[in-house]
This record gives C-alpha cells, sequence and structure tokens, in this order.
C-alpha cells in the first residue's frame, strides 16, 4: 500500500503561480496529476515515469505546467505557471508501481491522494 500526500495548494490570481508537491510513503513507477472542477470529470494533467521520466502534460496545460520528480525523495512536483481561471480545480495526485497504459484515465492508478485545492481568479 502507498499512501500519497499532497501540499501547495491555494489561492493565485490569474498569472501567477503555485508549485504543488506530493510525497509517496513507497515505491512508485508512474506518477501523475489528475484535477477536477465541480460539475466536471477528472481529467489528466500531467505525468511522469520513474526511470526515464518521461512525461506527457494534457494539451490545456503544455507550457505552462511543468512535472518533476525526486526519486531520492519519493516526491513529484507539479509547477503551474502562468495560470488561468480555467485551472481552478481540485488537483490529486496518482500512482502506480507499474507501467500504467493510457495515463490520462484514472483507472490506470491504484493509489490516489487527498487532493489539494488550487484556486485562480481573474
Amino acid at each position: 500500500q502507498v499512501q500519497l500526500v499532497e501540499s501547495g495548494g491555494g489561492s493565485v490570481q490569474a498569472g501567477g503561480s503555485l508549485r504543488l508537491s506530493c510525497e509517496a510513503s513507497g515505491y512508485t513507477h508512474s506518477m501523475a496529476w489528475f484535477r477536477q472542477a465541480p460539475g466536471k470529470e477528472r481529467e489528466g494533467v500531467a505525468t511522469i515515469d520513474r526511470l526515464i521520466q518521461s512525461t506527457y502534460y494534457a494539451d490545456s496545460v503544455k507550457g505552462r505546467f511543468t512535472i518533476s520528480r525526486d526519486n531520492a525523495k519519493n516526491t513529484v512536483y507539479l509547477q503551474m505557471d502562468s495560470l488561468k481561471p480555467e485551472d481552478t480545480a481540485m488537483y490529486y495526485c496518482a500512482a502506480s508501481t507499474r507501467y500504467p497504459g493510457v495515463w490520462y484515465r484514472s483507472s490506470s492508478y491504484v493509489y490516489w491522494g487527498q487532493g489539494t485545492q488550487v484556486t485562480v481568479s481573474s
């Protein structure tokens, strides 16, 4: 069983930046960030694997968000720049201990954090 603990959410004005962190209690192969806004489905934001650290992003955040990880600390980060009001959502960290397949599907991940709120005002 892997526990995930997120931190770093908050409120910011449009154009601002936030950095989310997610610490895992054990080994993870792939880690990802998802988000869910009220009344919308949960969507994949970005993912990174452990070995090669290849990354994938949702089109809506490409060029603005950067995912990274520190394997020594079992921690994944999401640097969010040029934030927009439409980025407002609960952000969740997700992890799998093997290759997840389709990275942007919630069902590809077994372990989930409790979520951290990000609010961007215009």
